[in-house]
């Protein structure tokens, strides 16, 4: 099913996500729907709080659905190394229409636990890196723009804040 993304400006999305600790059907449901609303958007990542779940979930899947197989779904991730520097253009299905230039580690180590409570890891790098990134900040209540240069920041917000007004957001 998919599900209504929230918008910046929505306080959901500035909350630290609760860990998971049930691990059933309906999280298992909860992940299909999130990969569906990641799809529709289109997108390569989602975090539970952007569809208004206030737990510890992403999703991310690079080939935006064209790869069988290269679905990632992570419960509780969390960063146990990183290294490197890049910088690269990115946007958020939570603040549609708007990018800029954010700083993120090029390689990362992530750990956390698949649908079945299981522990996993997986090493990334490059774009990978930048969607785990990007996802856990998400469940930590942080959106890119708070990543960015002050001035793009308070740019993006203004055209934001005349889009609300216009009842165009």
């Amino acid at each position: 099913m998919i599900r209504p993304i929230l918008k910046y400006g929505a306080p959901e999305l500035e909350k630290e996500s609760l860990p998971v600790t049930d691990f059933n059907d309906q999280l298992r449901q909860l992940a299909q729907d999130m990969l569906e609303t990641m799809y529709a958007a289109p997108g390569i990542g989602l975090a539970a709080p952007q569809i208004g779940i206030n737990l510890r979930l992403i999703v991310i899947d690079l080939s935006s659905g064209e790869e069988k197989g290269s679905q990632i779904v992570m419960a509780n991730p969390q960063i146990l190394h990183q290294e490197g520097i890049q910088k690269g253009e990115e946007g958020c299905l939570s603040i549609p229409s708007f990018t800029a230039i954010v700083e993120r580690p090029l390689k990362v180590r992530v750990e956390g636990q698949d649908l079945e409570g299981r522990r996993m890891q997986i090493d990334a790098e490059g774009l990978l890196s930048r969607a785990f990134c990007h996802e856990i900040d998400h469940i930590d209540g942080i959106l890119y723009l708070e990543r960015i240069s002050p001035l793009k920041r308070e740019m993006i917000k203004r055209k934001i804040k005349k889009l609300m007004k216009a009842g165009e957001w």
